[in-house]
Formats: C-alpha cells, sequence, structure tokens
C-alpha cells in the first residue's frame, strides 16, 4: 500500500455518492492498481483482497465477510455526475467475482464511470492511499478528498447545500449544527489525526444565515530524511547538476507515486510537471529535499565536502538512422507506457509523427534517454 496512488477526475471528487467505508475501500484499492497514464478498458478486472482491506484497517476476523457485503452493495450503488450541464447517473461496477479459497473478489468498473478515475490527464485530484487507511468515518474520506483537491490553495469554502449533495445527505442531519457536530467536526478530527493534512472548519454566514462552510488547509512538516552516507554536519550540501541531468531526473521524478501526489498541481500537464521539477532542482533546499530520491534513481554524490562529486553518465543525444526512428516511433506510439504523452483526439500516426520530431530534437530527445539506450 505505500506506493498506490489513487488518481479521479475532480468530477468525481465532488460529485453526488454515498458509499460505506468499507465500499470506500474496496473502490479506492481497487482504483490505485489501475495503470496510470494509459488506456484501460472496462474489460479489465481488479481485484481485492482480505490482505487488502487489512492494510486499510479492516480487522483481520471479519475482513472477508465485510469484504463480500460491501462489494455486494457496491453492486447496486451509484454515482450522480455533473457532465456539461446535465446531471448523469451512473453505476460504480458491471460485475463482481468471488474466489472463496482464496478470499478475494474481483470488480470490472462500469464503462460509463471508467474515464474519470483512469488515464485522467487534467482536472484531476490524487493522493496516496495510505493517508486515508485508517479513516474510521466514510465522511471523513470524502472530505479529505474535496480538500486535498485544493491543498496548493490553503482554503476551501463550499456552500452548505452543496456540501450535503455531494455527501448525499437527503434528510439527514438538517440543522447546520447537527452537521457540524456530527459530520464535520468527526470528519476534521480524523483528516488532522491520520493524513498529511492540518485542517480547520469555520461556519459562514449570508446575511443571519449560515451558508458556507471554510475549510483552511495546511500540509503537515514531513521529516526530513538525510542520506545516512552523508556527513550530518553538513547538511546544506548541493550538487550543480548540468541541464540534461536536470531534464533527466525531473522527468523519473514526476513518474514517481510520492512525488505526483505532493507536488504536482491540479490540472498540470505531465510536461508542464515535468519542467516545474526541473526547475526546482536549481534551488539548493529543493535539491536537498529530494536528493534520497535521486540516489535511488541513480544520482549519486560521495561526501561533498571531502571528496570529488560520483557523476553519473551524461545523457547524450543519440543519433538514430532515420529506419531506426521510424521503427522506434511506432513502437513508442503503441506502448502504453507512453500514452501520457498522447493529445486528446490524436490519432496513433499523427502521434508517431510528433514522437518522431522529439526523438531528432536534442533537448526533446532527453526525456527518453534510458529507452533509447536500450534500443542501441
Amino acid at each position: 500500500m505505500k506506493n498506490e496512488l489513487v488518481v479521479k477526475s475532480n468530477q468525481v471528487i465532488e460529485a453526488s455518492y454515498r458509499l460505506s467505508v468499507v465500499e470506500q475501500r474496496v473502490v479506492l484499492s481497487a482504483i490505485a492498481k489501475i495503470p496510470k497514464m494509459c488506456e484501460v478498458s472496462d474489460d479489465e478486472i481488479y481485484t481485492v483482497s482480505v490482505q487488502d482491506l487489512q492494510a486499510l484497517g479492516v480487522h483481520e476476523k471479519t475482513a472477508y465477510r465485510d469484504l463480500k457485503e460491501a462489494v455486494n452493495r457496491l453492486y447496486e450503488r451509484s454515482i450522480s455526475l455533473d457532465i456539461d450541464d446535465k446531471l448523469i447517473k451512473m453505476r460504480w461496477v458491471q460485475r463482481i467475482e468471488f474466489t472463496e479459497n482464496q478470499s478475494i473478489v474481483a470488480l470490472r468498473f462500469s464503462k460509463d464511470i471508467l474515464p474519470f478515475i483512469s488515464n485522467v490527464k487534467a482536472n484531476f485530484t490524487q493522493y496516496m492511499l495510505s493517508e486515508v487507511a485508517k479513516m474510521q468515518g466514510a465522511y471523513s474520506v470524502r472530505i479529505y478528498e474535496l480538500l486535498t483537491q485544493y491543498k496548493s490553495v490553503g482554503e476551501r469554502s463550499i456552500a452548505i447545500d452543496d456540501l450535503r449533495i455531494m455527501l448525499d445527505l437527503g434528510s439527514r442531519y438538517k440543522t447546520t449544527g447537527n452537521l457540524i457536530a456530527w459530520v464535520i467536526d468527526p470528519s476534521i478530527k480524523e483528516i488532522n489525526e491520520q493524513s498529511d493534512l492540518k485542517v480547520t472548519a469555520t461556519p459562514q454566514k449570508t446575511g443571519r444565515k449560515f451558508t458556507h462552510i471554510k475549510f483552511t488547509i495546511k500540509q503537515k512538516q514531513k521529516p526530513k530524511t538525510l542520506d545516512p552516507k552523508r556527513d550530518p554536519n553538513t547538511p546544506d550540501f548541493f550538487v550543480e547538476m548540468t541541464d540534461a541531468q536536470r531534464l533527466l531526473f525531473a522527468h523519473k521524478l514526476s513518474e514517481l507515486p510520492e512525488v505526483g501526489s505532493e507536488y504536482a498541481e491540479i490540472g498540470e500537464s505531465a510536461e508542464d510537471f515535468t519542467k516545474r521539477l526541473a526547475d526546482m532542482l536549481l534551488e539548493p533546499k529543493k535539491f536537498r529535499m529530494f536528493y534520497p530520491l535521486l540516489e535511488q534513481l541513480g544520482f549519486g554524490s560521495k561526501k561533498i565536502q571531502s571528496a570529488p562529486i560520483k557523476q553519473v553518465d551524461e545523457p547524450k543525444f543519440l543519433d538514430f538512422p532515420n529506419m531506426q526512428i521510424n521503427r522506434i516511433s511506432y513502437g513508442m506510439s503503441r506502448d502504453k507506457k507512453f500514452n501520457h504523452l498522447k493529445q486528446e483526439s490524436e490519432s496513433p500516426d499523427d502521434f508517431m509523427q510528433r514522437l518522431r520530431i522529439m526523438l531528432k530534437d536534442p533537448k526533446q530527445q532527453i526525456q527518453f534517454y534510458d529507452y533509447l539506450k536500450s534500443q542501441k
């Protein structure tokens, strides 16, 4: 579960639906297993095991019973999305399977919901599954998603009527006092105790009536992880990377789930995120922050003040013959690994042609350096 990333369209984050906490855990476990940045069909089946639910806080003795009951209920559940000024109601799943002897269930997401939880390239929210793993309240998970969507902004004001619709409260908790006491306050308490956010909620009035809840959102400071091989008395080191190295390692960093969930901005393209990471690596403070991950990705250095830097291979322009460029670009255009580069409505042939141009451009070719080396 450590590196499982949940990615949802903002339309799903703000949709109207109600799931129990166990049903949410099943859905989130399955979503986290969907390959990122590539096309998937509604024929794909995603399994959720007892071990998955135990990692999300379900008791060992009741895990399989809870799993079966949750999946059976989930089969009947729907979600209402606002799409192009139309309210569209759709099912979460279209098929469920039980493997009793292995304590596993398998589900297929409905064709309608799949575009909003897979290969989402814009207007999406992502977070690590571990951030909601220990939450016991179904509303806590929903409110966490609504707030993590705005964590880079630092605050969010939600109309109380809209919040009721999103949480599908119906006639429950009619007064603002009950809503705060039974839904918002317990959720905020769990979010503050269990997640990466520190949140406060303040009811706001329009005239004499409470109409909105203003949430302030802060990200908790994570303890800094220092390189154990480094001299603890010289923590302020900085290695100046070449432009080629910065682009190469920024691309590698952008593919790490923990980096994407923490630093990617709402609606930001993969290319823009990579460029922004490359700029961050120019700053000593941010370089030190990323250094443990950079080292894992192959960028190494010895003690900076007492020994020369151990440099990685400098990415170089790889000059392929046209025939080989054609072959490589064709393979890349059909490889799901590169689907995040494909533009909307772009045909495979147009995508291949654009890849050919990128492979001939020294500046753009750098991001594919590792892949191209394997093609030599």
